[in-house]
């Protein structure tokens, strides 16, 4: 969909980058490290001192203490990180529990190392886990469990209940759990991230991926980081040691300074949840139905007034006649299951918000 907004001049509100600058004291901090002479290979498991970062962090954020030398890793951004876990543990035969839509990367991951993906649907518009319908699909075969919230691509969160209830599913058996929570800090309303590190339970048989990128507006610098219990990191460390070795060593000094001040990520709610608002009042007039994203920087909207198109060629429609392209969510399942429903992206300035609407505006006139 960016490559088709490129051909057709469209407003790009499909892929899920903002249009806007980091930080330039977080620029300023790699340029310093980059002269400094920071350029060559980083340890195997990232710059000690950002991991010892990472760690204070956690333990701030959610109460869980983890140790930078055995149990973080840094990472070439969230994916690789997911990808990792998964070729760690997941072998032929395994069953990988992943519920949709989902991220696109999941599937493949475990496909690649011949485990079998088990699909759960999330029922729209809420988009809720039916707790009832994972217990029926769990099997003595069943190795891992994906779970991913804020999520991508419906902006739906999990509650405590949610994890509650998953610790207990799982509480008498060997499953473990791989819980994508980079958009942990892009969570509207007043909500709290329920993230597995604040179940104890759950945290000691799980991998948790983070993504630097998301929180600071700079995803093409692809840096992330894995939380696991030391044995589990142990196994991710043996896969993470031959796909990259180490990551991007100039970064992690960088954002080991940036870190020590919390301001950005406490502030990056508001900061979202305010751009939020104003998409969803840009298009309040128009034809779509819509359900405020509780997290993540998309927002998805269903076009049953106007259209009985199927999401794929609507979205490419869109993008060719009205200039302003978006995904279709049907991308998002194993089988393109098609709810009529599109993403927005709204991680963008205000004046590409507004002339986006603006010009949905004309074409839906």
């Amino acid at each position: 969909m960016s490559a088709l907004a490129s051909e057709h001049g469209a407003i790009n509100l499909s892929q899920g980058f903002p249009d806007f600058l980091c930080s330039e004291a977080l620029v300023e901090r790699v340029s310093h490290y980059m002269k400094l002479g920071m350029n060559q290979y980083a340890p195997m498991p990232g710059v000690l001192r950002l991991r010892e970062r990472i760690a204070e962090k956690v333990e701030r954020l959610y109460g869980c203490r983890y140790d930078p030398e055995t149990e973080i890793t840094l990472t070439a951004g969230g994916t690789q990180a997911l990808y990792t876990a998964i070729a760690a543990i997941v072998q032929e035969g395994d069953e990988v529990i992943i519920f949709e839509p989902a991220y696109d990367s999941y599937a493949p991951a475990v496909e690649v190392h011949r485990g079998i993906p088990v699909f759960v649907a999330l029922t729209p518009p809420a988009f809720r886990i039916d707790w009832d319908l994972v217990r029926k699909v769990i099997n003595r075969r069943t190795r891992l469990i994906i779970i991913n919230s804020p999520h991508n691509p419906t902006g739906a969160t999990l509650s405590a209940d949610d994890l509650k209830e998953l610790q207990r599913l799982i509480s008498t058996t060997d499953i473990l759990v791989l819980s994508d929570e980079v958009y942990e800090h892009i969570i509207f309303d007043g909500r709290r991230h329920e993230s597995v590190l604040r179940y104890p339970d759950l945290a000691s048989r799980s991998f948790v991926v983070f993504s630097f990128g998301k929180t600071y507006h700079n995803t093409g610098w692809k840096l992330g980081y894995c939380l696991a219990p030391s044995s589990l990191m142990a196994e991710f460390r043996k896969v993470h040691q031959f796909l990259v070795f180490s990551v991007n060593t100039p970064l992690q000094y960088a954002f080991a300074d940036i870190m020590e001040d919390s301001s950005h990520y406490e502030q990056l709610p508001s900061f979202y949840e305010e751009k939020r608002n104003m998409f969803l009042n840009l298009i309040k007039d128009l034809p779509f139905t819509v359900w405020p994203a509780e997290g993540s920087y998309f927002q998805c909207a269903g076009y049953e007034h106007i259209s009985e198109a199927g999401d794929r060629d609507f979205a490419m429609q869109l993008t060719r006649e009205a200039g302003v392209a978006v995904i279709p969510v049907s991308a998002f399942y194993h089988d393109g299951t098609d709810h009529r429903l599109i993403r927005f992206c709204f991680a963008k300035q205000p004046q590409t918000l507004e002339q986006a609407a603006e010009r949905l505006r004309r074409y839906l006139s």
